[in-house]
């Protein structure tokens, strides 16, 4: 793991909050993300943002048609509370990184690029303190991050339970339990053998080869077993219109965890956006005119702050 920072001079100021292009790289693969904060205040807290699963980029965005930008909304938000915020674009959302990625990936590769930004910013003056906020499959990430630089952690609607078991439960919920059955058959081999010989057509896509070793690194880890290991103030949030992690999964992490709060947002979903309407919960993934949870950026500023 080898890190190296190319600053871009190209700052930008709204008022008082300052923009930053970052380019940091982990070996080969490049990482660019976008630091903003307040440049009257200092120190002042910093966040560090670990994204979900998918080609997701800085401002939380899969293109060309997922835009909600809730990472993005939530920089400003809290930037604008006085919480500095760093965001950077997933390695398999930048182009120039997918020839590294032909042969697929590992789940602690996600881990090694947070830990190129912990790096970075570690002892920046600018800064008295780093809070990381892992979202979804960040939440695991983040907690694999987590070291002595690390002052507080939150967990942003993550799983509670390992990702094999996360998945044979969505698919048998979706595609019926003998499909589910097949999965799991499917999943043991993997974590047996490491590969997958005779894959069941109708879980082609999700077991590729090129997914295989992904998802086997990713399944030898259990949330919440994770969590046991952290000691620094944990705040645990989740919302009740979220379609793809449960509260049940956020009251498990508590649980399991040893200094944590614990925050159910109501109407929340899983791209952090209020919704009022059962309706709009897909839509919003796909738009960005739909509002992240006031409610959620109150939470999470007062908890960093206190």
């Amino acid at each position: 793991m080898r890190l190296l920072c190319l600053f871009i001079i190209s700052i930008t100021f709204s008022q008082n909050i300052v923009h930053q292009d970052i380019f940091l790289k982990n070996d080969s693969i490049i990482l660019p993300g976008t630091l903003s904060y307040n440049k009257t205040l200092k120190p002042q807290p910093l966040v560090i943002f670990a994204h979900g699963s998918g080609t997701i980029n800085r401002d939380g965005n899969q293109l060309p048609f997922s835009t909600p930008n809730y990472i993005k909304q939530l920089s400003e938000a809290l930037t604008n509370s006085n919480i500095a915020f760093y965001r950077y674009d997933k390695r398999n959302a930048t182009k120039a990184n997918l020839k590294f990625l032909i042969k697929g990936m590992s789940f602690d590769e996600l881990t090694n690029d947070l830990k190129i930004a912990i790096n970075q910013f570690k002892d920046d003056k600018r800064f008295s303190s780093i809070t990381l906020i892992g979202h979804s499959q960040g939440s695991l990430v983040a907690m694999l991050a987590t070291s002595k630089y690390i002052n507080k952690f939150i967990s942003l609607a993550g799983p509670a339970i390992s990702i094999d078991k996360v998945l044979v439960k969505q698919i048998t919920n979706q595609l019926g339990t003998e499909t589910g059955k097949i999965l799991k058959n499917h999943l043991e081999e993997l974590k047996q053998t490491g590969t997958i010989k005779n894959i069941n057509p109708t879980l082609q896509g999700l077991l590729h080869p090129s997914n295989q070793k992904f998802l086997k690194t990713w399944g030898e880890y259990n949330p919440t077993a994770e969590l046991k290991k952290l000691t620094i103030p944990t705040l645990i949030i989740n919302g009740t219109k979220d379609l793809q992690v449960t509260p049940d999964d956020a009251k498990l992490l508590y649980e399991s965890a040893l200094n944590a709060q614990l925050k159910i947002i109501d109407k929340m979903n899983h791209v952090l956006k209020t919704i009022y309407y059962n309706d709009n919960n897909l839509k919003s993934y796909t738009s960005s005119e739909f509002k992240i949870s006031q409610e959620l950026v109150n939470v999470i500023t007062e908890f960093i702050l206190q």
